[in-house]
């Protein structure tokens, strides 16, 4: 089976499984929105891809990892911005590109 972690983690919920706060954002708007919503806490912002090594992955842009610890709403949607419009590169993949 090859599922996401925000899905595995809905799996979880739907056990009763204790897991931390938070969703998936689809856009820039609705991942500060979360991060509003979440409130005072450090928000991780990661990049859902079937491949390992996101925190090594690089963008086509440049722009390094595809995990990333942010304080607040506007440095989530700062950090979030290259990860809705570039492909990914993981070095577990580094023949494959990753849509993101």
């Amino acid at each position: 089976m090859n599922i996401h972690e925000y899905q595995a983690k809905e799996l979880l919920q739907k056990f009763d499984v204790a897991t931390t706060r938070g969703r998936v954002a689809a856009t820039l708007d609705e991942a500060e929105q979360i991060a509003r919503e979440l409130g005072d806490v450090d928000v991780v912002v990661k990049a859902q891809i079937h491949a390992g090594g996101r925190g090594k992955g690089v963008f086509k842009n440049g722009f390094k990892g595809g995990v990333h610890i942010r304080k607040t709403a506007e440095d989530v949607r700062e950090k979030s911005q290259p990860k809705y419009s570039d492909k990914f590169w993981s070095h577990t993949r580094p023949d494959r590109q990753v849509v993101w």
